[in-house]
């Protein structure tokens, strides 16, 4: 049994079923003993799954190459900065140099007060930990996490809390009875910590997700588990040594963020920005040299991330 899982599991014995905010809060993010900060790298050829990041040089390009046009958007001024949120193994810092920039962990270091620029949040929102929620009949319960015989189960818990049941009523409700939603309050929350401390620029999201109208597509959830490259179902395994994810609601994030002060520029796939990013050289930096490895993380950042992953972009006008 992994540390995370018997510190879990001791909970469970003493005070009874947890909710699967606090089961996930455990296995990802335990000082000690979590997935993200229990010294693996989770990323690339020898972790569990790849992300965009390492896509490298290509994306760190691209990437850069868009941030700069929102500089220029924001009237270029002087202290613009870059803060990442859930920066990992620091892929993207070397593309951020043009810029002042800070990377922010999930539970280590805070947004610096009065930025301008752009917060960078790839993969930040689909790790956070998420409430689950079941439709029996006419009401919608919790479900919660108990111990059985020698793993981890799933139990009914009570009606769901009041910001949960807000949440589910702005944003979108599983219909039918059997149908399974997950509730990221701290998604919100960050939003709402975000938008205290930044004076005005950009905010972009990238991750897996959907909006309100598209919930009826995933009346199962969407919670995912990853190792060594595989996708599991089963989330509750082995907490500590998978990564687990939940698609994000992108039509909460922009109507919380909207409600907040914020105004939507798009919500558009990330081949679109990409090739939007891309578009004054034709790639040419991007694809320097015509190195054929290139060619090759360009093709897959278009045609399979590309089309898999969506790009929020928010903008936060402040005085000047």
């Amino acid at each position: 049994m992994s540390p995370a899982a018997e510190i879990l599991r001791r909970e469970i014995a003493a005070q009874g079923p947890v909710s699967f905010a606090r089961f996930m809060e455990v296995a990802l993010y335990h000082p000690e003993h979590g997935y993200y900060q229990g010294g693996r790298d989770p990323f690339g050829r020898d972790g569990d799954f790849y992300t965009a990041h390492q896509l490298q040089p290509v994306f760190g390009i691209l990437m850069q190459a868009f941030a700069r046009s929102l500089h220029e958007q924001t009237g270029l001024p002087p202290d613009f900065t870059v803060v990442e949120l859930g920066a990992g193994r620091g892929e993207m810092a070397p593309f951020f140099e043009p810029w002042r920039y800070t990377g922010v962990e999930v539970n280590r270091g805070e947004v610096p007060h009065g930025v301008t620029g752009l917060v960078y949040a790839n993969e930040f929102f689909d790790a956070l930990p998420v409430h689950v929620v079941m439709r029996r009949g006419e009401e919608l319960r919790e479900r919660h996490v108990g111990w059985s015989g020698d793993g981890f189960v799933w139990v009914d818990g009570g009606p769901v809390s009041s910001p949960v049941a807000d949440y589910l009523a702005r944003y979108g409700t599983p219909e039918n009875d059997g149908d399974v939603a997950e509730v990221n309050l701290e998604a919100l929350r960050h939003l709402r910590l975000l938008t205290e401390r930044f004076r005005r620029g950009f905010l972009l999201a990238i991750d897996y997700g959907y909006t309100q109208r598209e919930l009826i597509r995933f009346p199962a959830g969407t919670l995912m588990s990853y190792r060594r490259h595989q996708a599991m179902e089963d989330v509750l395994a082995e907490p500590g040594e998978r990564d687990i994810t939940s698609h994000v609601n992108f039509t909460a994030l922009e109507q919380y963020a909207r409600a907040l002060g914020w105004r939507m520029v798009r919500l558009e796939s990330l081949a679109s920005l990409l090739l939007r990013a891309g578009e004054p050289d034709q790639f040419g930096t991007a694809l320097e040299g015509g190195d054929l490895s290139r060619r090759l993380q360009l093709k897959t950042l278009l045609y399979g991330m590309g089309e898999t992953f969506r790009a929020l972009l928010l903008e936060k006008k402040g005085e000047e």
